[in-house]
């Protein structure tokens, strides 16, 4: 299982995956997942088990993510 966050814009995922490889949390840029949006765009992969530390991370930091989503393999 995995995380995905999404974003109204790109310059938001790319401002979220930056700051989570400057934590240390394995994060990487990813297509919207068909199954969340017909809409292009980009979504960050990251691991579940961060989720609590990125979310706090995106408060201090202010990022806006539009939702988080947990997906099978």
């Amino acid at each position: 299982m995995f995380c995905i966050a999404t974003f109204e814009t790109t310059h938001m995922a790319l401002r979220f995956e930056k700051m989570c490889r400057a934590a240390g949390i394995n994060a990487r840029i990813t297509p919207v997942p068909r199954e969340l949006s017909a809409s292009c765009g980009l979504a960050c992969r990251f691991p579940c088990e961060a989720r609590d530390h990125v979310r706090a991370l995106c408060e201090k930091n202010h990022v806006e993510v539009a939702e988080y989503h947990k997906m099978e393999e």
